[in-house]
């Protein structure tokens, strides 16, 4: 398919059904947030006007998927909608074990109960937020290996998710035997939802199976990533995005998914392995916590939608949009007003509030002071992803994460507009402190008041 030969990148898809936003005044806003204790999470999407939070299970499904809820098989023994969701699976990413969850961070907890344990090292590009909770909770260390570039929000490198070579050759001498995993998460979130590029996953495959450690992929955002191999890499422009997915997912030894991202449905995951002693220790932890091994905590309709929205999630000119539009938001943040981290990602604008916000200093967290400061002006719901998320992050984040076809232009266009009214106020912001946090995955639930 040729490039999109217009300036208007529209939306390839029509709009079927309609569900109404709500309008709320400043003062309501205000109340709303106070009442939350300041924590964006603790909201109601009632209180929200444009909800960037998260593209998690926020997107909307194709027509093609909705007819495939009907098609659901409930039986909660071998299902033919397991069946063809496995189906799917198995031609997609070539892994033979397949086991559904009923989200990403099932199969991170799955995963750190049956294979890790104290004294154990994980190693990955950047862990998020549930993947270093469930590695850490099981008593093993997990430890980031991104590249240099991704520390600079300035640097335009097109592959700045990479792992650093160097460091996790450090690493395995360091750590040795203690190391049980090393896993890649594409697109990086952490790091500003930057792509790993195929070169950097063959050498990072290639260092683990020389040494006999299994390296999985985190493949939430399987899809665009391998966009963006497509896009910005030398020798894939003429490869099809299956093929692409297809060859990063041949580099592992089984992957973790949160099917809510590029899966494109409202629930659901994936947890597989190609090492048949895994697949039955998976197995057996999955059938406590999740469900029989054929439905993993879903219905039989969940996985039928999923089986459609893999697939979906592959086709070139929804990806092209998906990108284009990721960076039309980016341009206009910055022109507004706001630094955001370069190139822009695959989901979602990631604000430099450290640099946006200067005069505070990183223990008042100036990311959470942006993103309320967001949310008051306009309601715009984003998510702090700095030391609010990450205690002791290198970075002060915002990340306004678009569901997948979910918003149309002018809802991005309404959202730049509320940023430029926060610009004109921004040496009026103040940051905020922690008044209560619980153990792990503090952002979800903490109380906030401001200073």
């Amino acid at each position: 398919m040729s490039p999109w030969p217009y300036r208007t990148i529209i939306e390839p898809f029509r709009i079927k059904a309609v569900e109404e936003i709500p309008f709320l005044t400043e003062d309501a806003r205000r109340a709303a947030l106070d009442r939350a204790g300041h924590n964006l999470f603790k909201l109601f999407a009632e209180e929200v006007t444009i909800d960037l939070l998260t593209d998690s299970g926020t997107g909307a499904m194709s027509a093609d998927q909705w007819a495939a809820l009907m098609l659901g098989d409930e039986s909660y023994a071998g299902s033919r909608s397991f069946r063809r969701f496995e189906a799917v699976v198995h031609r997609l990413t070539g892994v033979k074990h397949v086991f559904p969850v009923h989200q990403g961070r099932a199969a991170e907890r799955i995963l750190a109960r049956t294979v890790l344990g104290p004294g154990k090292v994980v190693l990955n590009n950047t862990h998020f937020d549930t993947t270093r909770a469930n590695v850490e909770q099981s008593g093993a260390l997990a430890i980031d290996l991104p590249v240099a570039s991704a520390r600079d929000p300035e640097d335009t490198s097109p592959f700045k998710g990479d792992m650093d070579l160097d460091a996790l050759d450090r690493a395995f001498e360091e750590y040795g035997d203690r190391v049980a995993l090393v896993m890649i998460t594409m697109t990086n979130n952490a790091a500003g939802g930057q792509p790993v590029s195929m070169a950097n996953l063959a050498a990072v495959s290639d260092r683990c199976h020389q040494r006999g450690v299994p390296m999985f992929l985190d493949a939430a955002r399987f899809a665009e990533n391998a966009w963006f191999i497509h896009a910005r890499e030398p020798g894939f422009d003429s490869w099809s995005l299956p093929d692409i997915a297809r060859r990063m997912f041949d580099m592992a030894d089984g992957f973790t998914m949160s099917a809510k991202k590029d899966g494109i449905v409202h629930i659901g995951g994936i947890l597989a392995t190609r090492d048949p002693v895994w697949a039955d220790k998976f197995r057996n932890e999955l059938i406590l916590g999740e469900g029989f091994p054929t439905y993993g905590g879903l219905a039989g309709r969940d996985l039928e939608a999923m089986a459609v929205g893999l697939e979906e999630a592959l086709d070139e000119g929804y990806l092209r949009y998906r990108a284009r539009s990721i960076a039309y938001f980016a341009e206009g943040i910055e022109k507004a007003g706001i630094p955001v981290v370069h190139p822009p990602g695959g989901h979602a604008v990631y604000l430099d509030a450290g640099r946006f916000l200067s005069h505070i200093p990183k223990s008042a967290l100036p990311g959470q002071a942006l993103a309320c400061a967001l949310y008051l002006e306009g309601g715009i719901r984003g998510v702090e992803v700095g030391s609010f998320m990450f205690p002791g992050a290198r970075l002060e984040l915002v990340r306004l994460a678009v569901p997948r076809r979910t918003y149309t232009q002018a809802h991005i266009d309404y959202t730049i507009e509320v940023a430029e009214r926060v610009v004109a106020r921004a040496k009026d912001l103040r940051g905020y402190r922690i008044v209560k946090e619980p153990p792990f995955l503090r952002h979800f639930s903490a109380e906030l008041a401001p200073l």
